[in-house]
């Protein structure tokens, strides 16, 4: 038990001494391993948020990811004019019953003949559906914006991430001579 003990020990310590390094023995080759990476810059997620919130799309110009400010600006340009629409709506209905509250008769619901197309309850109904999505696609354009904002902020963290050549994950089929069959597995190798 002793013996095993001693054992598991002077292995410990052999495999840490063996791997040691010396420097002093070629410089040049370890100098020549050094890789030059640009140097990050802390500032930038939060200059391309700042940005993207004063004009949306700035921050995603700032990041220089350009195919992402047509959709930006059409998602925004989107939920903006299904506001104006709902808003013109909701107008158009108000409008006809107040006047028909009013006791008139002549507006663009009521039609021709003495029974109107739309009752009185069809405009309030009318008129709650059109103020609900009147207000939901204001909702929808300030989540858009945020996001505008989440999507240059996230970006430009995402371009400081390290995407070195040494960093692999790569696929190999190990074929078993006895058995002649194919295993599949995954490596993943680092180089210091």
């Amino acid at each position: 038990m002793i013996n095993k003990h001693w054992f598991i020990i002077f292995f410990c310590a052999y495999s840490f001494i063996s791997f040691a390094q010396n420097t002093e023995d070629n410089p040049k080759e370890i100098e020549s391993d050094i890789i030059e990476t640009d140097l990050m810059d802390p500032l930038a997620p939060s200059r391309a948020a700042f940005y993207s919130a004063i004009l949306p799309g700035l921050g995603q110009a700032v990041n220089k990811k350009y195919w992402k400010i047509p959709i930006v600006y059409g998602a925004l340009g989107t939920s903006i004019y299904f506001y104006s629409e709902n808003d013109k709506n909701y107008k158009r209905y108000r409008n006809a019953y107040k006047r028909r509250l009013a006791g008139y008769t002549d507006d663009e619901f009521y039609g021709l003949g003495d029974i109107p197309l739309l009752s009185d309850e069809s405009l309030i109904r009318a008129q709650r559906t059109l103020r609900r999505n009147k207000e939901l696609s204001i909702l929808i354009t300030i989540g858009i914006y945020a996001l505008n904002i989440i999507d240059a902020n996230v970006d430009a963290h995402l371009l400081q991430y390290n995407m070195d050549k040494n960093l692999a994950v790569n696929p190999f089929i190990d074929f078993d001579t006895p058995d002649t069959s194919a295993q599949l597995g995954l490596s993943i190798n680092f180089n210091f």
